[in-house]
């Protein structure tokens, strides 16, 4: 007896089996009776030519009931068919990467302008102009700070534009980092000059000076002096600097005759004065300053004081009439600063010509600022230097000077 299975389902001929082959690709163009439901994912175009690419699944019921899955292209033709157009997708348009670092390229760059026009930073808001260039040297600490950045962005592009802030500081300090300092030939005529700001607080005068004593100096100018202090350094100084001259807080101690000694009004009180030294080689102008002192606050950096003593001191300066000029001192401020340009315009800094390193003063205990200083006009710096540090907060400044 016949199974359910060969009851339902109607021999088909060994000629109507279907090879793999004719699986793939499947025509239809007859007729038949087929009862189900067929579901096609693909792609198809349909231009009286449909062909449909992807994957058929067709489930159906007729004699049999079963399952079939047939992957390939089916393709319908008919009557009045027209040839297959094709349809090309659009472009789909590509951008350029940027390159990676470019904020941090920027930065750098902007580092560089700001070091070469530091001169032009003004001082409108809060002194930044000043308090910028009394730092000045340290912006080096950037390059270094912007090479890693780069690293760590991997950043070709940001690490190229660190060369920027690095040629601009090398070529702004690079000078300074080199000994300048020359040996003097035998015979040759000079002096050799020493500032100090002593501290009023010095908890140890008496020390500080046989420490200036020692080092040699023809003259020395001291500022900050107090009323117990001045004493202290006369006695301590007499052997070997006989000639001296005190007025408030400065003083000149001198191992040539001093002459036209005068206060130079600076400020309502007496923080400089001027004073001929007579030397064997000839007279020279020397002055000791304590220009007013500046303080970082909420306000910024007050120097609208300290301005207005160097305004004062450029004037006397102007005045002046000797050929020969030493102006030793405390000018709370670097040679930099744009705000001391009245003074600095008219002389020359010894540490900067004939010096070696930047010649830190302050703090003395870890100095970071130079803003003591010998500044020259009529001389030769031969060398100049940086003492170690004494009871003072500040550190002492000497210079060996040509005639």
């Amino acid at each position: 007896m016949p199974s359910t299975e060969e009851r339902l389902s109607p021999e088909r001929p060994p000629s109507a089996r279907t090879t793999p082959a004719e699986a793939e690709a499947e025509t239809a163009t007859g007729t038949g009776t087929a009862t189900g439901t067929r579901t096609a994912t693909g792609t198809a175009t349909a231009t009286g030519t449909r062909t449909a690419t992807g994957t058929a699944t067709a489930t159906g019921t007729g004699t049999g009931t079963g399952t079939g899955t047939a992957t390939g292209t089916t393709t319908e033709t008919g009557p009045g068919s027209e040839p297959p157009s094709t349809r090309t997708a659009p472009e789909v348009p590509t951008s350029t990467p940027r390159p990676r670092g470019r904020r941090r390229a920027l930065l750098a760059l902007f580092c560089a302008v700001l070091m070469a026009l530091h001169s032009l930073v003004p001082n409108t808001a809060l002194n930044l102009g000043s308090l910028f260039q009394t730092v000045l040297p340290w912006t080096g600490l950037a390059v270094p700070l912007l090479l890693a950045l780069a690293a760590v962005r991997r950043s070709r592009l940001a690490a190229v534009a660190v060369l920027a802030p690095a040629l601009v500081w090398a070529t702004l300090f690079g000078p300074a980092l080199t000994d300048k300092r020359s040996t003097e030939a035998p015979g040759t005529t000079g002096l050799t000059v020493l500032g100090h700001n002593v501290d009023e607080a010095n908890p140890d005068p008496a020390g500080t000076a046989r420490a200036l004593a020692r080092a040699d100096a023809d003259v020395l100018a001291l500022v900050e002096l107090s009323e117990e202090s001045t004493p202290v350094y006369a006695r301590e100084l007499a052997a070997t600097h006989p000639h001296h001259a005190v007025l408030g807080g400065v003083g000149l101690w001198s191992r040539h005759r001093l002459t036209a000694v005068a206060e130079v009004e600076i400020m309502p009180w007496t923080r400089a004065l001027r004073a001929t030294a007579e030397t064997p080689e000839g007279p020279v102008a020397v002055y000791a300053a304590h220009l007013a002192s500046v303080r970082v606050s909420g306000a910024g950096f007050t120097t609208a004081r300290r301005n207005e003593a160097a305004r004062k001191l450029a004037a006397a300066l102007r005045a002046e009439a000797a050929p020969r000029v030493v102006v030793l001192g405390d000018f709370n401020g670097t040679y930099q600063d744009a705000a001391l340009a009245p003074v600095t315009s008219q002389l020359r800094s010894a540490q900067r010509e004939a010096g070696k390193g930047f010649g830190f003063t302050y703090p003395a205990a870890f100095p970071v600022v130079r803003i003591d200083d010998v500044l020259v006009k009529g001389v030769t710096p031969l060398a100049s230097w940086t003492l170690p540090a004494t009871g003072s907060d500040h550190r002492p400044v000497a210079a060996r000077l040509r005639f």
